[in-house]
């Protein structure tokens, strides 16, 4: 039996919790947009680039595919509008590193990617939170006539009131 390799897939939230990835002995990745959501000349992004000018950091970019499978996962789950470009291409990154035979930790604190994660079958470790306990599917609503829209609904009003849309909870699975 052969052993999988762990490699550690990072957010941009792991380097604001104050992962230091050259403190680690672990294959380590992340895609090019969590650097753009890191302010400049801060402690976070000074810790990413030092990783990636000292080789410790590989930055990829994931296939498209996974892409939009990680964009369907997050439409069944409800997640798909709160995650951003960068969110969805670390859990793109993750599913096609499990396709390729190896095992991805997604290092992140964002209670959207580890929903999605816990969806796709990818492990996930948070720094500063709990992380989460439950896996939720999502639905918007309107708290005023209460009409329902799917999880990917792009307005964020109501059609028939004009009220602001809510999220809540349709289904809750325990992890």
């Amino acid at each position: 039996m052969t052993t999988r390799r762990k490699i550690l897939v990072l957010d941009a939230s792991a380097f604001i919790a104050g992962f230091d990835p050259l403190s680690i002995d672990v294959e380590q990745c992340s895609v090019p947009m969590v650097e753009m959501e890191l302010v400049a000349d801060t402690l976070p992004w000074v810790r990413f680039r030092t990783a990636v000018e000292s080789g410790k950091l590989k930055i990829k970019e994931p296939n498209i595919s996974f892409l939009g499978k990680a964009k369907e996962s997050s439409k069944k789950v409800g997640d798909v509008l709160f995650l951003s470009e960068a969110d969805l291409q670390v859990l793109a990154l993750a599913m096609e590193i499990k396709s390729g035979g190896e095992e991805p930790l997604i290092v992140t604190d964002d209670y959207s990617i580890q929903n999605v994660a816990n969806k796709i079958g990818v492990e996930f470790a948070s720094l500063m939170t709990f992380g989460i306990r439950f896996r939720f599917d999502w639905i918007l609503y309107c708290p005023a006539c209460h009409r329902k829209y799917p999880s990917d609904y792009k307005l964020k009003a109501c059609e028939v009131c004009g009220t602001e849309l809510k999220r809540k909870p349709l289904k809750k699975t325990p992890l």
